[in-house]
């Protein structure tokens, strides 16, 4: 899942308004985030390499240490850790546990094959990706519109008033990340625009995934603070 998980930073910033949301949203892909970061020690890495060649589904990457069950304990300790000392608050603490532990379970329904560590022990994960990717789209397509109507309406409840056009702001956000995932699901760019092969040394997978978080985290960070309330 990758849109989906940032649904759950507005929910955990709407109900612990003490917690900093740009901090919601980071710990909310806490293990995308360290994946990308594996990626580039070695230890996870990601395949194919060329952005215009990868989708979805051909995807590969042993997530041994930021996705698997095993090191989740030790991943939920250390969200428990950073949010209590950044915020002084156990609430909080206990709230990162659950972004990261939600961030599991909608991988395990929605993403790729995760284990109880390493590809050769026990499966926790149904691997929608690579068995039928649309499912997995279609899972998460339903979980943001869930995610964001609860949103809305908790919000409206507390009679915060937003425009029109920054609702539209935000929803656009993740109807970009569906639609960036629909595009790529079982057809690389490559493919669809009929690029020749080339190698400028830059256009690897990681880059592009990268950017689509980031722009992701800065355009949500940037819409949802404003608001007004009656």
């Amino acid at each position: 899942m990758l849109a989906g998980h940032f649904t759950t930073a507005l929910i955990a910033k709407q109900k612990f308004p003490k917690g900093a949301f740009l901090y919601f949203l980071i710990i909310s892909q806490l293990q995308d985030l360290l994946w990308f970061t594996f990626h580039y020690l070695g230890l996870e890495v990601t395949a194919p390499s060329d952005a215009f060649d990868a989708t979805l589904s051909n995807m590969a990457v042993d997530m041994l240490y930021s996705h698997d069950l095993a090191p989740l304990l030790f991943w939920l300790a250390i969200a428990f850790v950073i949010g209590k000392l950044l915020f002084k608050s156990t609430q909080i603490g206990l709230v990162s546990m659950a972004l990261v532990l939600v961030h599991f379970v909608l991988d395990f329904f929605s993403g790729h094959m995760h284990h109880l560590f390493g590809a050769g022990t026990m499966d926790a994960g149904l691997g929608l990706y690579a068995s039928n990717v649309y499912l997995a789209i279609f899972i998460e397509v339903i979980f943001i519109i869930v995610s964001l109507w609860y949103f809305f309406r908790g919000e409206a409840k507390k009679e915060i008033i937003r425009t029109t056009k920054n609702k539209i702001a935000i929803i656009s956000v993740f109807a970009y990340g569906i639609v960036f995932m629909t595009l790529i699901a079982t057809h690389s760019f490559r493919d669809i625009l009929g690029i020749p092969e080339f190698d400028l040394g830059f256009n690897t997978n990681m880059p592009t995934l990268i950017f689509t978080y980031g722009a992701m985290l800065y355009c949500l960070n940037s819409f949802v603070p404003k608001y007004k309330v009656k």
